[in-house]
Formats: C-alpha cells, structure tokens, sequence
C-alpha cells in the first residue's frame, strides 16, 4: 500500500511514520508513507495556500489549485483510481469497518486542512472520502489523519506479530473485547480467573465470549443491536441485563 498525506505541517509525521508498528510496517516494505507539503504546489510568489472567503465572513480558506495540483502530481496516471481521502469535522465517522474497507486499497492519499475550510470544489470534484474521527474540533487534518492511517496500516497482512491480534480487537467482531491477564497469576492478592489458568480450549473460549458480551452490555449496549449474536446469546445478555437492574 502506499499513502500520501498532504498537510502544510509534514514535520508533525516524522516520529509517527517513523516509530513502533509503522516505522516496522514501512521497513519491511508493506507499505510506503510520504507526507508532503501541499505548500510546494502553490503558484504565488509567497507560497500562499489560503484566501478570504467570496461573501466575506470570518477566517480564511483553502484555495482549491494547490491541492488539485499536487494530487495530479501523485496520480500522473489518470487510469488510478486512489481512495483521496479528506479529514473534516463533517466527514462520516471514522469505524473499524471503515478502516477494515481502506486497508483493502492499494493507494491512499489524505488532505489535512487547516484555517476556516476547504474550497467547496475540494470536496466536490477530487475526493472520494470525507473522515471525522469525533465530533469535535481540532486545529488542523493531521492528527486524525494520523490516526485513520495508523488504524489501516496495522490490518495489513504481516503488520503485526499476531494476525489474530487484530481479528479479536474491539469493534472488528462488532464487541468490546474481552479482558486480558499475564503473570504473575496472583498479584498483591487479586488473582487471575482460573478458567484462563485450566488449559481447557474451550471453557476459555466461552468465557472469553461471555465476558466480551457482558462488557459490550455494560460499557457499549448499543453495539449489541447490530452483532451476530444466537439466540442463547440473546438470552443470556437479557438474563445478566435483569440481574444488573436487580442489584441496582
């Protein structure tokens, strides 16, 4: 996979493309990560990128030549088709699944703003994609970007050490995933479920569903309208549902 990033500040992507799982991801060759300043494709003498808004108001706007002109740099083939991916408060919602469905494309290239906006014509004749990552307001495109690239990255094949590390991550099964433990078994009196301690495949296997039900239940109920869920799966959620009420 290779992805572009285009962004004003390139330097803020050094230590993130450089380090842990995508400094790892990046030196095996699995994918190629470039942050590039848009800056460089501007045509004014001063190297503006921005303009005052027709119709006036506050705050200034990202002129649309720039970026046009640096995804054609990145995308000389016109037969490419890159997912152009443009990070906004108003984009849809960043998920698992949405990151599940990039990490299956070859070429990303992401636009991070800045100042007021986008020239509407950004968003209406170049990208593909608009992201938000939460309903809230940041300075500027490239810390969601980071995290939108970061969560891709680590679904591609031989990313991480684990495959089936991200297979059972939170959201990718439609639940919370289930809790975890390590040595020591006993630890200043708090001891690890012995389930997980018995050797037996399969009485950890189901409690490790039942705790993943059980903590989407408390901490993420609306998860559970849209799992895969059997039928005495439904019952058991509505039985500990019940005897939370109960005991409230």
């Amino acid at each position: 996979m290779k992805i572009d990033v285009l962004t004003l500040f390139p330097e803020m992507f050094t230590g993130v493309f450089g380090s842990s799982i995508l400094g790892k991801a990046a030196a095996k060759g699995i994918v190629e990560l470039n942050a590039v300043n848009f800056r460089n494709y501007s045509t004014s003498k001063h190297g503006t990128v921005d303009d005052t808004p027709y119709g006036g108001g506050g705050g200034m706007v990202l002129k649309p030549d720039p970026i046009f002109a640096a995804v054609e740099d990145l995308v000389p083939d016109q037969a490419a088709k890159p997912r152009i991916i443009l990070m906004c408060p108003q984009g849809e919602t960043f998920t698992q699944k949405k990151a599940e469905e990039l990490s299956q494309e070859q070429h990303l290239i992401f636009i991070c703003g800045h100042y007021e906006g986008y020239d509407e014509r950004i968003r209406e004749h170049l990208v593909t994609d608009e992201l938000s990552i939460g309903d809230y307001v940041l300075t500027g495109g490239e810390l969601p970007a980071m995290t939108v690239v970061d969560s891709v990255v680590r679904l591609l094949p031989g990313v991480l050490g684990n495959e089936m590390s991200a297979v059972t991550d939170s959201f990718s099964t439609g639940l919370l995933e289930y809790p975890h433990y390590t040595r020591p078994a006993e630890f200043r009196g708090l001891k690890v479920p012995d389930v997980l301690l018995s050797g037996h495949h399969g009485n950890v296997e189901k409690w490790r569903r039942e705790q993943s039900l059980l903590r989407t239940l408390q901490r993420r109920p609306d998860l559970l309208e849209h799992a895969d869920l059997s039928e005495a799966e439904r019952r058991w959620l509505a039985l500990q549902d019940k005897r939370s009420e109960a005991s409230e």
